[in-house]
């Protein structure tokens, strides 16, 4: 007997997904996607999308009144049985429109911990997994008992922004109120300070069904979102050798994380930091998504997994009542290197080694994805590409604040 046909509404206020929306056609389904007016032009999966409705506003100013009218009159004539948020910033529209049609996935308080920095802070410290000390900025008192206690450096960070935008450094509880001020008081609760360890950062990227990790990699960013968001490095990552001390930590937090922040199913970005202090891997934050600057392909070079396919298969198991089963995983090695370029169609023929797997796409940017069986020639790789990348294509600006780090 055919599964019947499901209907699934994807949420994305960024042009991104296209495999998961492919892949959740391809499973039988309809698929309706929901994203901002500005992205209409966008080259979308046209052919595997039923029908596409554009919200106005940017990003987070969406009516949310707006789009549950907008979905509720959907359903009229449409049973639903799945909505899916493609990005960190859909994940609040989704939990909000699962809360008021009552409908299965993932909740606003659950939700909170996959967008919420503080949240996650909250809960991974009384679940007892290791974190950088912090402070939320609701009280004065707590706030000069954090800056009495804990040593300097510190970082302010955006409760809600994705990735690394946003933070400042803070080097003096002067300075740190001085930036508290600024912020005002409507703004400052918007806010968390955090002690800044300095180490190496990793992220883990997953899947996950019915509660258990079934799949995840990590890898090593080899220059830090904080240095990039902040203008002073070229992006780079790469898997780090498997079943390493490292490795084995790393994957076993993670799981430790999920589990205790709800996490049923679906694709997951995770980060720690490996202190260089005292050699810990501390949690950073973690998200219910794909990672994002092109992370999925490098997933997929190192592995053969496809996370944003392999989720809509996840997706369409469950409202069918199937059985998902995860794809052969290769353990190879694979690694991404990408800078802004001074050109809108940089010219990367002259970058033709073998391991030259993936050309990043996207309009003034340049990068590469490489792999291959040995790691150390996909670091080698690396180096070099990000040398000859600030040289040749990077903005002025990029090249001037890559030189200040060296």
């Amino acid at each position: 007997m055919e599964n019947p046909i499901k209907n699934f509404i994807c949420i994305s206020n960024y042009f991104k997904g296209n495999d998961f929306l492919i892949n959740l056609k391809k499973q039988g389904n309809r698929v309706y996607l929901i994203t901002s007016e500005k992205l209409r032009d966008k080259p979308w999966a046209m052919e595997y999308i039923d029908e596409i409705f554009f919200m106005p506003g940017q990003d987070v100013d969406w009516n949310l009144d707006d789009l549950l009218a907008g979905v509720a009159g959907l359903m009229r004539h449409k049973k639903i049985d799945g909505i899916v948020a493609l990005d960190d910033f859909d994940v609040e529209k989704a939990a909000f429109l699962r809360e008021n049609l009552r409908m299965p996935g993932m909740g606003q308080t659950t939700g909170r911990y996959f967008r919420d920095k503080l949240a996650m802070r909250m809960r991974a410290k009384d679940a007892g997994i290791p974190i950088p000390a912090f402070s939320a900025l609701f009280n004065d008192e707590e706030i000069n008992e954090f800056a009495d206690s804990v040593d300097a450096p510190w970082v302010l960070k955006p409760r809600s922004e994705a990735s690394a935008s946003g933070i400042m450094k803070v080097h003096s509880k002067e300075e740190l109120w001085q930036k508290i001020h600024e912020l005002g008081n409507e703004n400052r609760i918007k806010y968390l300070v955090e002690q800044f360890k300095p180490g190496a950062v990793y992220h883990c990227d997953g899947l996950n069904l019915k509660g258990k990790t079934l799949f995840s990699i990590t890898s090593q960013y080899l220059a830090t979102p904080m240095e990039i968001s902040q203008g002073g490095g070229i992006f780079r990552s790469a898997n780090i050798p498997y079943n390493t001390k490292d490795d084995k930590e790393i994957k076993k937090v993670n799981e430790q994380v999920l589990k205790a922040f709800g996490m049923q199913h679906g694709a997951n970005h995770t980060e720690f930091i490996k202190c260089n202090d005292d050699g810990k891997i501390y949690f950073l934050e973690t998200s219910s998504r794909v990672g994002g600057a092109h992370l999925a392909e490098m997933v997929e070079a190192a592995s053969s997994v496809n996370l944003w396919s392999e989720w809509a298969k996840i997706e369409d198991s469950l409202v069918k009542g199937k059985e998902y089963k995860l794809p052969k995983i290769n353990k190879g090695f694979a690694g991404i290197v990408l800078t802004l370029s001074k050109f809108e169609h940089p010219d990367l023929s002259g970058f033709n080694d073998s391991e030259v797997c993936f050309r990043v796409p996207l309009e003034y940017h340049a990068g590469l994805i490489v792999k291959s069986d040995n790691h150390a020639r996909v670091r080698e790789l690396l180096d070099d590409y990000a040398e000859r990348l600030v040289r040749d294509f990077a903005t002025v600006a990029q090249q001037e604040a890559v030189k200040k780090l060296h």
